[in-house]
C-alpha cells in the first residue's frame, strides 16, 4: 500500500485533516462511525463527528450526524451530548430494514463504560425529507440550460424573518442585514446592508471544506445607483473579523469594475451600467488561483493568491445592490 495519501477535492468535512506536526490528534478531528446506505433511492454516506455544541465549549462535546451524497452535506443534531462524567468515546451506526440505529459507549477516560442503543427515528425522517428535496431540485436544474454540476447550495426566493436567506437545498442558510425582500432575492440599499453565507465557518461546523481547494459562487445582481466611492459587491473572505476579501469584486463611482485578490484592489478596464442585470461569478481553483467573471467574461487578470490551507470562509453580497439566485458549487 502507498504511504502517501492525497486529499481529493470535495472530500467530507471532518474526515480528512492536517494535524500540526508533533501535536496530538484532537478527538474532534476524526469520524466516529461511517456507513453507506441507499435512502430514498439515493446512495449516501452517513457518519458521526464530534464538535463543540457552542463556541464557548473548550473541547468537542457533542456528537453530530452527517449525511452526504458526495456533493452536498448536511449535519443533524447533536444526537448526543457529553457531560463532565459521561463522555462518548466510541460509537457505531447501523441502517437496516429502513431504520437507523446509533450504538454508543460512554464513560470517563474509557472507564465505567456504559453501552446504549438508540433508534434515530426523527433524524432519519429529516434525512429522508432532505434527500427528497435534493432529488427534486437536481431534477429541476437538470432541465435548465445552465450548468449545475457540483451545485451544493442555492439561495432563491425563500426567507425567514427578514434576516435569513434560505438555502433551497436545506444545508447552509445566509444571514441578511438591513435588506428588503424582493422576488427571488434581496435588495441591499442601506449602509452596512449585506448577506453573509458562512459555507465553511466554525459556527456551522465547517460544512463545506471543499472551499479549501476550489469553489465557484455565482450571483445575479443589479446595481441601482452610482456609489460615492469604491463599494464591495461580491466577495469571499475568511470571516476572521478583519473584513478582507481573498477573492472579490467591487464597483466604483467611475462605473468600472474593481477586482480584489488577497485583499489587494485593482481597477479593470471594463464598465458597468446602473439598472442593468449582471451575472457575477467568483472562482477559486487549486487552492490559490482566483478568477472573476461578469456575464461569462473574465474581469481583470487571473491572480495567484496565498494558499491558506484551510478557509474559514464566508461569502458576502454588499450594499446598493439587488441580488437574486445566488449559488455555490464545487467545480
Amino acid at each position: 500500500m502507498e504511504k502517501t495519501w492525497t486529499e481529493a477535492v470535495r472530500t467530507l468535512s471532518g474526515v480528512w485533516v492536517r494535524p500540526r506536526s508533533g501535536a496530538p490528534l484532537d478527538e474532534g478531528l476524526h469520524v466516529g462511525a461511517l456507513i453507506t446506505a441507499t435512502i430514498e433511492g439515493r446512495k449516501v454516506m452517513l457518519y458521526t463527528h464530534k464538535a463543540s455544541h457552542s463556541l464557548e465549549a473548550s473541547e468537542p462535546n457533542a456528537l453530530y450526524l452527517w449525511v452526504t451524497d458526495n456533493n452536498r452535506t448536511l449535519h443533524i443534531g447533536p444526537v448526543s451530548e457529553d457531560s463532565v462524567v459521561n463522555k462518548t468515546f466510541d460509537n457505531t451506526m447501523l441502517y437496516s430494514d429502513g431504520a437507523l440505529h446509533l450504538l454508543q459507549a460512554k464513560g470517563v477516560h474509557g472507564k465505567d463504560k456504559a453501552i446504549s442503543l438508540a433508534r434515530l427515528t426523527e433524524e432519519l425522517k429529516t434525512i429522508k425529507s432532505v434527500l427528497r428535496t435534493w432529488a427534486q431540485l437536481d431534477a429541476s436544474f437538470s432541465a435548465s440550460s445552465t450548468p449545475t454540476t457540483g451545485l451544493v447550495g442555492f439561495l432563491s426566493n425563500t426567507s425567514s424573518g427578514g434576516d435569513t436567506w434560505i438555502d433551497d437545498y436545506r444545508c447552509v442558510n445566509a444571514a441578511v442585514t438591513k435588506a428588503a425582500k424582493v422576488k427571488n432575492g434581496f435588495k441591499f440599499t442601506a449602509p452596512g446592508s449585506m448577506a453573509t453565507w458562512p459555507v465553511n465557518s466554525r459556527e456551522d461546523n465547517r460544512q463545506y471544506s471543499f472551499v479549501n481547494h476550489r469553489f465557484t459562487i455565482v450571483a445575479t445582481v443589479t446595481i441601482h445607483q452610482v456609489p460615492k466611492g469604491s463599494t464591495p459587491l461580491l466577495g469571499a473572505g475568511l470571516g476572521d473579523g478583519a473584513g478582507k476579501n481573498i477573492v472579490g469584486l467591487s464597483y466604483s463611482m467611475d462605473k468600472t469594475w474593481e477586482t480584489v485578490f488577497d485583499g489587494k484592489k485593482m481597477t479593470s478596464n471594463t464598465t458597468w451600467e446602473p439598472g442593468k442585470e449582471y451575472q457575477v461569478a467568483l472562482m477559486l481553483q487549486d487552492g490559490n488561483k482566483g478568477y472573476l467573471y461578469v456575464d461569462g467574461v473574465i474581469v481583470g487578470n487571473p491572480e495567484t493568491i496565498r494558499n491558506l490551507g484551510r478557509w474559514d470562509m464566508k461569502s458576502h453580497i454588499s450594499s446598493l445592490v439587488e441580488a437574486r439566485g445566488t449559488s455555490t458549487a464545487a467545480m
